[in-house]
């Protein structure tokens, strides 16, 4: 969770925008935003990784308050084929509080994950979102 003084409305565009969005989280997407139903991709622009490609598969939209995706988590191998392994849920969530916005961010499904890949999935993307906070935060605050 991380609270920002901005408001819900300049969070979520951050959040829904596929340009702001690649901006604090470090990928190139392709598209405006985020739709229901449909994927985005690009790369990813942090600095060692750009060779990386970034797949989401876009769950639920409701403006300015949730955001849904799917992903295939810590897929950093290029020579695996990740597509058949099931993929995690990250929902973001926004609420007000009396200083701002509250953004709660949730990964889940990491049991599902094959039992080899488990549980360094889940330290490299806990450790990510952690730095991911701080970015998106960063981002609302100075823009």
């Amino acid at each position: 969770m991380r609270r920002s003084k901005a408001p819900r409305s300049r969070v979520w565009r951050a959040l829904s925008n596929a340009e702001e969005f690649g901006k604090w989280f470090g990928v190139n997407l392709t598209g405006k935003r985020f739709v229901a139903g449909q994927s985005t991709q690009g790369h990813i622009t942090y600095p060692g990784y750009e060779h990386l490609l970034m797949n989401v598969l876009v769950e639920r939209v409701e403006p300015e308050h949730h955001l849904s995706w799917r992903w295939h988590p810590a897929a950093i191998d290029i020579t695996i084929d990740y597509t058949p392994e099931p993929t995690t849920l990250v929902e973001f969530d926004l609420s007000d509080v009396e200083s701002g916005t509250l953004l709660r961010v949730v990964e889940s499904g990491f049991d599902q994950l094959p039992v080899g890949r488990r549980a360094q999935a889940f330290r490299l993307n806990d450790g990510g979102w952690e730095q991911q906070m701080v970015n998106v935060e960063r981002y609302v605050g100075a823009s």
